[in-house]
């Protein structure tokens, strides 16, 4: 006889386990299914694991230029690679276990650890074990994805997955994709003591920044001495002896770049090819994302899809919002959509980006009259002060309504910088409302109003 719950839930990432505390809590026996580690990508081989080694590498960074503050350190760096690792593996490790026991320990809730797949659109076959429920949650979430680039069969490449288990130093690392994974990479491991190369079609990096943001993210790599190629076409590969050779067809320099290893950084898919919703009838697009509505309904009725596998947002933060979106309208009564949210993400190189709601491109395809006001983070005393002058603050303002439509936040504490002018954005004030606040000094934050004495049109 097949196992009855009220709700399933296909697996344990960022939305999995607080949907299921929430639906347990309600009085719904529950199951949650997960093939491989609780917690996702997130806790395992994405934020957490990465944002470690980021932590390692800048004190590596922090190290060399130790005597810039006056501190002498005698003798080279060094980096312990396997100590790095060991350290990463021990923060991923707690993480892990924390939800794991969450899950485990949880009333109401039963756990199963399997391949699960949909066999109609009430019943989920786990490993030869039939569950059946009325509501089922898919929160399968994405991989890395591997491009049918010639060559890339006769090569070992790494992933953002793969790469967590990397416990020594490439000789020269090669990163095919110029965008948030791939820059995060570059500049650890550059600052690990890798030669580092990043390989971008595109004519710059993170194309779907601004192009200030792009070229000042460009000068910083390059200042580390990571060498970028871009407007690289029919990327191939081949191995040649103990080197990958990876052709490219550049603006400039050598059509070959070699490297001891390659790293690709090329986006992600979904992790849905093999879920069944051919049997349940529930539709993807042409990427294989399920597509869902703006509360994260499915075309089949008792089918949700959160987190990542729905194409809506590829953030922890997103994934997240998504079990609060659903909870809301399934469990209290409240409406809550995805498109009440505003677009709001981090780039975690050093230093950061932060960035909210609209591009410059977006402000000006949107027809308003748009004010820009923009600051140097040379101007930010804090910045000075800690020698970390790189970057810049930038903010776009509807003319007419004077709320801000977007912010750009690059340089020393961006990532935190930011989620100030966020907080104000979904409170609908108008910018005077930071213009007129009395900030700490001295901070960066302080700053933030600095950017509004001198708005311009937007060009």
């Amino acid at each position: 006889m097949p196992a009855t719950f009220d709700a399933i839930i296909i697996g344990a990432g960022q939305a999995g386990p607080p949907l299921a505390e929430r639906l347990t809590a309600s009085g719904m026996k529950t199951a949650i299914v997960e093939r491989k580690l609780f917690g996702g990508t997130c806790v395992n081989v994405g934020c957490i694991p990465t944002k470690t080694l980021v932590a390692s590498a800048r004190a590596a960074h922090v190290a060399r230029r130790g005597a810039e503050y006056g501190v002498m350190i005698d003798g080279p760096i060094g980096v312990d690679m396997k100590q790095v690792k060991a350290r990463k593996d021990e923060v991923v490790r707690q993480s892990n276990q924390g939800v794991t026991n969450w899950l485990e320990n949880m009333d109401n809730l039963t756990v199963y650890r399997g391949h699960a797949r949909l066999e109609s659109a009430t019943s989920v076959n786990v490993e030869g074990e039939i569950l059946q429920a009325e509501r089922i949650f898919l929160n399968v979430g994405a991989r890395a994805a591997v491009p049918d680039m010639p060559g890339i069969d006769a090569v070992d490449y790494l992933t953002n997955s793969s790469m967590m288990a990397v416990d020594f130093l490439p000789e020269h690392l090669v990163i095919v994709g110029g965008s948030y994974i791939g820059l995060e990479f570059a500049q650890m491991y550059r600052r690990f003591g890798a030669q580092v190369t990043v390989i971008e079609m595109a004519d710059r990096l993170i194309a779907r920044e601004d192009e200030d943001v792009s070229a000042a993210i460009l000068d910083i790599l390059a200042g580390e001495g990571i060498e970028v190629r871009l407007q690289a076409e029919c990327i191939a590969f081949e191995q040649r002896g103990d080197r990958v050779c990876v052709n490219v067809e550049c603006e400039d320099g050598p059509p070959e770049v070699f490297g001891s290893h390659v790293l690709l950084a090329v986006g992600r898919r979904p992790n849905t090819g093999d879920l069944g919703l051919d049997k349940a009838g529930v539709r993807t697009n042409e990427r294989g994302f399920i597509e869902v509505d703006d509360q994260l309904r499915t075309n089949v009725p008792g089918i949700w899809a959160i987190g990542e596998c729905n194409g809506r947002g590829a953030f922890t933060h997103t994934s997240y919002n998504d079990f609060e979106i659903v909870a809301a309208n399934l469990l209290d009564d409240d409406p809550r959509k995805i498109t009440d949210r505003i677009v709001c993400y981090g780039l975690f190189v050093d230093p950061p980006l932060g960035r909210v709601g609209m591009t410059e491109g977006q402000a000006r395809a949107s027809g308003r009259e748009v004010l820009v006001g923009q600051w140097p983070m040379a101007r930010v005393g804090r910045a000075r002060e800690r020698g970390e002058t790189q970057g810049f603050m930038k903010i776009l303002i509807d003319a007419a309504s004077e709320r801000i439509l977007g912010a750009s936040i690059l340089g020393i504490g961006g990532d935190e910088v930011v989620q100030g002018i966020l907080n104000t954005m979904y409170a609908g004030a108008a910018y005077t409302t930071i213009k007129r606040s009395v900030y700490i000094h001295p901070t960066v934050t302080e700053l933030v109003p600095s950017m509004f004495n001198d708005l311009k049109p937007l060009r």
